[in-house]
Formats: C-alpha cells, structure tokens, sequence
C-alpha cells in the first residue's frame, strides 16, 4: 500500500472528495512529523509508538582505507510495534 492507496481507502470511507481524503492523510502525516520534531511521541493504540532516538557522536573506520572517521550526532525517526498490531501480522 502506498500514500495514494491509502487515500482512495480514506475516501472510500468517508465520501467527499479526493481531494479532502488527500488533505486528511497529508495532515496526519504532518502532525506526526511536527510531533516529532518537538522531541514529543506518537502513541495510536493498537499500531504502535512512533519516537525520536538520539544518536551520540563517535569515532567509526572507513572499512575500504582503515582511516578513523567521526561520525557526527543525529536524531532518527524509530517505530515500536504495539503488541496488537505484532500479534495481528504473526
């Protein structure tokens, strides 16, 4: 399933438009991402957590030459299954 998928499911669902289907999804899809960006959490009940992981700085090597690098801190976008959902896909 794909983004547009999913909004032709959301349409399905709720009548309208297309057009208003595309802007529900779009704006889920912004929240998260907004939510996420404050450092905050998503919790939707049944699917999962969705969280920001820090990664600290630390020394790596280029496996090609041996040279020592620094690799630089970065926050990544991480997802936690909820229980439901890991049991519903088994």
């Amino acid at each position: 399933m794909n983004k547009q998928a999913l909004v032709e499911w959301v349409h399905g669902k709720i009548g309208g438009t297309k057009v208003a289907a595309e802007e529900v999804v779009d704006g889920m899809i912004e929240q998260i991402i907004g939510t996420l960006k404050k450092g905050e959490e998503v919790s939707i009940a049944g699917l999962g957590i969705f969280f920001v992981k820090q990664s600290a700085a630390r020394m790596g090597r280029n496996p090609k030459t041996g040279e020592a690098v620094k690799i630089a801190a970065k926050k990544s976008p991480k997802f936690r299954a909820a229980k439901a959902f890991k049991d519903a896909v088994k």
